[in-house]
């Protein structure tokens, strides 16, 4: 392999090998490219899809730079609507791969849903996830959270959270928060994150026919689309999610919440 750090390699030519390494292998695919050697490619005319999130990126950059055609491919990108669309897609050939949420594969392999066979070449991101509140939600836990120096003492545990969810109990009103799948590592998070703060987020009890998600649930979630967060979480429907940037940020920009 060539040493890519010699003089007669610019830095512009190592970030054009490792975007076109990224480009060309950051797709969840269907089990059509799982090949036991490599040849000519089945297809060279492709459709993949993606949800809005940042860390679809090695896709975008990969079509605007021209990588895949540089290695035989034509490749059109398309929007999806939610993760489940795009699953689906993928599962029935409408799509020849997408960007996709890492739970999906594993469900659809072990038959939640729809059962399929996906091949899962690469991971595109890590660690991209953040929690965030309306502004009225976090004017309240403020309340609860330790400052130093006049700021909140991090990490903000929800714990923070908990006086505010009990007062929706009493008031007899539901705590809802949104997360963008299932099976997606977003629900896992905030179930996880709630559940350390003596939030109860519910229990999944398929075997009695229930995969709500929401026996005995405190705070109840349930899936909002991550480009449908914000508008959401402004019109009250919803009083936090858990998704991937840029929708944490987009309530910043819109001041209509916080991520914490």
């Amino acid at each position: 392999m060539k040493d890519l750090t010699t003089p007669g390699h610019s830095g512009k030519s190592v970030a054009r090998v490792v975007s076109k390494s990224l480009g060309a292998i950051a797709l969840c695919a269907s089990a059509l490219f799982a090949q036991a050697e490599l040849g000519e490619p089945e297809k060279d005319e492709l459709k993949f899809g993606f949800i809005k999130l940042t860390d679809m990126a090695p896709i975008a950059v990969a079509y605007e730079n021209g990588y895949f055609e540089d290695e035989g491919l034509y490749v059109t990108i398309e929007a999806q609507a939610n993760w489940k669309v795009l699953l689906d897609g993928v599962i029935d050939g409408k799509l020849d791969g997408a960007h996709m949420l890492a739970g999906q594969p594993l469900a659809a392999t072990i038959g939640y849903g729809t059962k399929a066979h996906i091949v899962t070449p690469f991971s595109m991101d890590l660690n991209g996830n953040g929690i965030t509140v309306s502004n009225d939600i976090w004017a309240e836990m403020k309340k609860n959270i330790p400052h130093k120096d006049g700021k909140p003492v991090h990490p903000i545990k929800a714990d923070a959270l908990k006086p505010v969810v009990d007062k929706f109990a009493d008031e007899g009103k539901p705590f809802k928060m949104g997360m963008v799948f299932p099976v997606s590592t977003h629900n896992y998070e905030l179930r996880y994150w709630l559940a350390a703060g003596d939030i109860h987020p519910g229990f999944y009890a398929p075997h009695k026919g229930d995969t709500s998600g929401t026996l005995d649930a405190q705070a109840l979630l349930s899936v909002t689309p991550p480009p449908q967060m914000p508008s959401t979480l402004e019109a009250g429907t919803i009083y936090g999610y858990c998704v991937g940037e840029p929708w944490n940020q987009q309530a910043v920009f819109k001041g209509i919440g916080v991520p914490v």
